[in-house]
């Protein structure tokens, strides 16, 4: 099972944009540090623009604007600092992917130019005033496997 850390700047990006969004889904990617052995700490969430009740949609031209800069920061140290998933919410619906989300992972699996060799979904959303959060690893010829989500202090 993976193990993903959201630091504090990190929880507090997503809840701001979850709130922001209201009853429309938002979401973004998730750019991450390699800590060891199936265990990761999201350093940065992209925001794209709040989409509709169901659906949002993130440029292309903007994630790798943000992703380039996340591999300049860190100094394309690649095996330590990469790309991990995607996140988005669901304001008015299960914490669960829904059959486009789990269409739309391993489109990303099989794209070439991706080049991933697994990638996480984290879905979202705020209860009671709280971040909600659960998570999935897609990989290539396997099944969506449940990870570990920990709120850094």
């Amino acid at each position: 099972m993976l193990t993903i850390r959201l630091t504090r700047d990190v929880a507090e990006t997503i809840g701001r944009a979850c709130r922001r969004g209201g009853v429309r889904e938002t979401g973004g990617m998730l750019l991450a540090e390699h800590l060891g052995e199936n265990d990761f700490r999201v350093l940065e969430a992209t925001v794209a623009a709040a989409g509709h009740f169901a659906t949002f949609v993130r440029t292309l031209e903007d994630g790798l604007r943000r992703l380039n800069a996340f591999f300049r920061r860190t100094r394309e140290q690649y095996s330590r600092f990469n790309y991990l998933g995607e996140w988005h919410s669901h304001p008015s619906f299960a914490l669960l992917p829904s059959t486009t989300d789990e269409q739309t992972m391993n489109e990303m699996l099989n794209d070439p130019s991706v080049g991933a060799l697994f990638v996480v979904l984290l879905i979202v959303k705020i209860e009671d005033g709280a971040l909600m959060c659960a998570a999935w690893a897609f990989a290539r010829d396997r099944a969506r496997a449940d990870c570990e989500v920990l709120l850094e202090a």
